[in-house]
């Protein structure tokens, strides 16, 4: 969707009551005489889009990206001579970087800054003149609910205990329980759930969320909280038998499906044979453009150079800034799983004549594919072709929130009595001619989720809803790797994963900001 302001804008934390909030209107429009026509709704509802666009593409440290730094399967990375932030992210240790002590506070003002976008559409509802139309108000309800709640799910994921509004407010509030924050997630999606209209995925305009997003993200958030938190229910709200029923209706009604070749879903692996960012497969993702700029245009995937290769390019890849991908990744596919061409740039495998060694951190010879910058074949950065004039702020790539697989294996993994047929569907595109069956169980479903959803930011959550124990045990390790030309011992710690609860630094500004409201996270 193309971004549409809002007009109404709140720029200070609206959380965090010791800031001094003065407005001035910068139109004519205010929130008491523009919520009016439909068209004002659409306008709004735009504005929740974009809130949401810019806290995942460009709201400080990309999510996607510290996810699977906090992973296995990844280093922090970046330049030789770069800080150590995403070394601390990526060892759950501050005292790697102690000077970092807001190293996601931009990611908290934009989020913040995109709920109270939705918030407030959600409090005019009443006030707008939807002519007798019940089910466009239903419907852009449940789209801007499916983004609070979406918003929230990434927040409380990351930090644990975090304010919770649900209305506008400019209160200094205090962190709720993750149980009341579950609540409101759990509620927003049963909504869209029930409301959006039931019609096949690709009746729905490119980028808007569908009933089936509701209902694949609702099983999502259920396996998660129930996971990490060892419940049987999400928070009275959600049973696993409601949570199943979800993702069998999208199975059985959406049109989604999957993809031939597992190698066209991703722009680097395929070029010319991308399936495009609209195909089949994609039950929701969230939508980028190339026309970022530095005057407060925001609509490009920021976070995405953080996976390029360190300077330098090799066609079809482009540069980025250096996050390195774990060689157990490599090691962890079989040889005849099409997934691990698809997933990882191999530098030796691929032949790709490297030079920039000496100016890479944790170097290991492999990078992410799926989320890789591009050139084209004269060595130009894609956004400078599509008419960018910054290559870095205007990566286009979506990111890819839900796969169709996601949901056979979720559903599988609920208890389907389809689960071996879901299960099978899955590794039969991945094996092709090779494939053999496996037991569907537990295990398998992990490990096969593993090889899936390798380097899409969905492998730490994994791992952590199955408990601190498996999640740090699996994580830890000691390792060579060369940084700067030279090798050197890289340590994750178990034990600091385990005092972190896995759980990121609520950052210093904001603690300081509501005047010791806020609580650090432990380990922090």
């Amino acid at each position: 969707m193309k971004k549409t302001y809002l007009y109404i804008f709140c720029l200070s934390l609206l959380s965090l009551g010791s800031c001094s909030l003065e407005t001035e209107p910068i139109t004519q429009l205010t929130d008491t005489n523009f919520y009016k026509t439909t068209n004002d709704a659409y306008t709004a509802l735009v504005g929740c889009y974009d809130g949401l666009q810019v806290a995942t593409g460009a709201g400080g440290m990309g999510v996607p990206v510290i996810s699977e730094v906090m992973s296995d399967d990844c280093f922090g990375g970046t330049g030789a001579s770069d800080g150590y932030n995403y070394a601390a992210v990526d060892e759950f240790d501050i005292t790697r970087s102690p000077s970092d002590v807001d190293m996601l506070n931009g990611n908290w003002i934009a989020y913040y800054k995109a709920l109270y976008r939705c918030n407030v559409f959600l409090s005019k509802m009443d006030q707008i003149d939807w002519k007798g139309d019940t089910t466009l108000r239903n419907t852009y309800e449940s789209e801007t609910k499916f983004i609070r709640a979406y918003l929230y799910f990434e927040m409380v994921r990351l930090w644990g205990n975090i304010p919770l509004l649900t209305a506008p407010s400019t209160e200094n509030v205090p962190q709720a329980t993750p149980d009341e924050v579950y609540k409101v997630i759990a509620e927003d999606l049963v909504f869209a759930a029930d409301k959006l209209p039931a019609v096949a995925y690709n009746a729905t305009t490119s980028g808007r969320i569908t009933k089936w997003a509701a209902k694949s993200l609702l099983a999502r958030v259920y396996l998660y909280y129930t996971g990490y938190y060892g419940k049987t229910d999400l928070v009275g709200v959600v049973t696993k038998t409601q949570a199943l029923g979800h993702v069998e209706d999208v199975i059985a009604s959406s049109g989604h499906g999957l993809v031939d070749d597992f190698s066209t879903l991703w722009p680097a692996a395929s070029v010319d044979k991308y399936a495009g960012e609209d195909n089949k497969e994609i039950v929701f993702s969230v939508k980028y453009t190339y026309t970022s700029d530095y005057n407060g245009n925001t609509d490009g995937n920021q976070w995405m150079i953080m996976f390029g290769m360190r300077e330098f390019s090799s066609y079809p890849y482009g540069h980025g800034w250096g996050v390195t991908v774990n060689s157990k990744l490599w090691d962890a596919y079989n040889a005849n799983d099409t997934r691990q061409v698809a997933t990882v740039i191999g530098i030796e495998e691929e032949n790709i004549d490297f030079d920039k060694i000496n100016n890479q951190r944790e170097y290991t010879g492999y990078y992410n594919k799926k989320y890789s910058p591009m050139i084209d074949k004269d060595g130009t950065e894609l956004p400078i072709v599509s008419g960018s004039q910054f290559w870095d702020i205007s990566q286009f790539q979506d990111y890819v929130v839900m796969r169709y697989s996601d949901v056979l294996l979720m559903a599988a993994e609920l208890g389907s009595g389809n689960a071996q047929a879901y299960f099978d569907q899955v590794r039969q595109r991945a094996y092709k001619a090779s494939f053999v069956s496996l037991a569907v169980n537990h295990d398998n479903i992990m490990k096969e989720r593993h090889l899936e959803f390798a380097l899409e930011g969905i492998r730490y959550w994994d791992l952590l809803r199955q408990g601190i124990g498996t999640a740090s045990s699996t994580i830890a390790e000691t390792t060579t790797l060369l940084s700067g030309g030279v090798a050197g011992t890289k340590t994750i710690s178990a034990a600091k994963i385990q005092a972190t609860k896995g759980l990121q630094q609520i950052p210093n500004t904001q603690i300081t900001l509501s005047n010791g409201v806020l609580k650090q996270n432990a380990g922090w």
